[in-house]
């Protein structure tokens, strides 16, 4: 009988009273995963830019912002800063061409899930490990074949000045430019045995581009193009490219990586 009762009190119970962690399935379920399942830290303070630096030692022009703003009209092909100095946004400058930006800290496995806006013809990528690109492009209205240099690919590596493997995304889930957009990301470390060998690549377990899925099981079998100069490791930083066009991030959010619940 009290099993029975149990049952009933789970039906009637709303969402955000039984175990978050359950959706944890690979899908979407309304606002941001950090919204509605424990276990999320913030990459970002809200203040200013703290826990992240210049990956080189040129000027280092990401600010923090309230706001962004984007103008169909009058400049497309930019973005601007509302509020200049504080809050919970990063654009990368300006002129929207600075350093990458990389954090202090260093991750193994985990979720990652950010927000970024894009000015028309833009382009970004996030590096997780600063070394494995999840492409970060204006694909908008695009009606070619997706490509790994579209959003939501995992890009190609450089050898013998060509662009070897990486995965194009399974379907364009690209938004206009001057709309924001989201990754969420489910990311597995390379291994490696006791004397330091690699014996598993990095993979890309499950990518969503604006909560559609567009990569699955993806494994990376070295650095993408562009990625920073350090080897393969079970924890390094992760890194925002922010020389290659106005960007804009917010709600940055990870937590270690829990296995996709099959439904």
């Amino acid at each position: 009988m009290w099993k029975t009762m149990l049952a009933l009190i789970l039906l009637v119970l709303p969402l955000g009273a039984q175990q978050k962690r359950q959706l944890n399935d690979g899908e979407t379920h309304g606002d941001p995963p950090f919204l509605l399942e424990e276990g999320w830290t913030p990459l970002l303070n809200g203040k200013d830019l703290t826990g992240w630096r210049g990956q080189s030692a040129g000027e280092n022009q990401w600010l923090t912002t309230t706001g962004v703003l984007w103008e169909r009209l009058l400049g497309p092909t930019r973005l601007g800063a509302v509020g200049r100095g504080s809050g919970g946004t990063i654009l990368n400058g300006a002129n929207g061409r600075t350093v990458n930006l990389v954090t202090e800290q260093k991750f193994g496995d985990i979720e990652l899930y950010l927000e970024f806006i894009l000015a028309k013809g833009s382009n970004s990528g996030v590096y997780l490990h600063g070394l494995y690109e999840a492409q970060i492009f204006d694909s908008w209205d695009s009606t070619e074949p997706m490509t790994t240099s579209d959003c939501g690919a995992i890009y190609h590596r450089w050898i013998n000045d060509q662009g070897v493997g990486g995965s194009a995304p399974s379907r364009n889930a690209s938004r206009r430019p001057g709309e924001w957009q989201s990754f969420y990301i489910w990311f597995r470390a390379p291994r490696f045995d006791a004397a330091g060998k690699k014996i598993e690549n990095a993979k890309f377990v499950r990518v969503l581009h604006n909560g559609l899925s567009v990569q699955n099981n993806v494994e990376v079998d070295g650095p993408t193009r562009a990625a920073m100069d350090h080897a393969e490791a079970p924890v390094n930083p992760i890194m925002l490219q922010g020389d290659h066009g106005p960007v804009a991030y917010r709600n940055i959010y990870v937590r270690p990586l829990r296995e996709i619940i099959k439904r």
